[in-house]
């Protein structure tokens, strides 16, 4: 990731609109900025929340509320709670992500 002509800025997330991504089960919302290359979201996963795919995109992920469990294409799993964070390349691990009591994310890539 290269960041530049990228200015200084505030972003209240609570005023950034929300789009809806559903899962296999439960929901997924959205609220999503662009600088240049870079992609910064707050994701809020329902309780019962089931990705509908494997993922291969390269993020950077903190886990603000709630729990996260992650899988990995060659079985591993992983669980986040507050505070927690992960990091993968793109093309690098594929996976998938659920939680049972929902969370709150904040996602770089």
């Amino acid at each position: 990731m290269h960041m530049s002509s990228i200015p200084f800025g505030i972003t209240d997330w609570s005023e950034v609109e929300s789009t809806e991504h559903k899962g296999e089960a439960g929901l997924a919302l959205w609220r999503t900025r662009q600088f240049g290359g870079v992609r910064v979201r707050m994701v809020e996963y329902s309780a019962g929340y089931v990705s509908d795919h494997w993922c291969a995109k390269g993020h950077i992920l903190l886990c603000v509320g709630g729990e996260l469990h992650t899988e990995l294409g060659d079985g591993r799993t992983f669980t986040l709670r507050p505070g927690m964070s992960y990091q993968v390349a793109d093309n690098a691990e594929p996976h998938r992500s659920h939680t049972s009591v929902g969370a709150r994310l904040f996602i770089v890539d």
